[in-house]
């Protein structure tokens, strides 16, 4: 059933200051609605950067977390899906996808960091996931960003893809990924 905005214009106009202070502040808690408020309201110029601090904490809170698996593998590719998730949820209310590729970077980063041991296990799934990661990011820079980003971005792109291509090559969705990023 679609609402009513002239009723509820008009309602919210009925209330007190105060009562609007009380219900914004309520709404707040989710936060979605606060994610909102602040990016299109409170701090139109820099509510974005906030937000992409406040995920970067919560992606470090993450990957100092333990996760239950049955291989040092298994326990990484849970650990990468909890922070694409936040990743996901920073996009919702962010358009900046400088600030969306500077998240994934960041991510694979952490995860690049590993020794290159843990790619090339046959059962995990983390390989294929990482590499996931790194096509979006691919996606990202060469679709999505204005070219002028590109030199960011390409060296850390081409480490992360010779890396990748040298333990995993054996994952279809690794071998479609280029060699290299020009």
């Amino acid at each position: 059933m679609p609402r009513d905005k002239a009723i509820l214009k008009e309602q919210l106009a009925d209330l007190s200051k105060k009562e609007l202070v009380d219900m914004v502040l309520k709404l707040s808690v989710k936060r979605f609605n606060y994610e909102y408020l602040l990016v299109n309201f409170l701090d139109k110029d820099g509510g974005e950067q906030t937000l992409f601090e406040e995920t970067v904490e919560d992606i470090d809170q993450l990957c100092a977390k333990e996760y239950k698996g049955r291989t040092i593998q298994h326990q990484l590719a849970k650990k990468l899906n909890a922070c694409t998730k936040r990743i996901r949820e920073f996009t919702v209310e962010t358009k900046s996808k400088k600030l969306e590729a500077d998240l994934v970077l960041y991510v694979l980063e952490i995860q690049f960091a590993n020794p290159s041991r843990v790619f090339g296990a046959r059962v995990s799934g983390y390989d294929y996931k990482v590499g996931l990661l790194l096509k979006k990011l691919i996606t990202l820079v060469t679709k999505k960003l204005h070219p002028d980003y590109r030199i960011d971005y390409v060296d850390k792109l081409n480490e992360f893809l010779d890396k990748l291509h040298h333990t995993s090559n054996r994952i279809n969705t690794i071998k479609e990924l280029p060699a290299s990023i020009d």
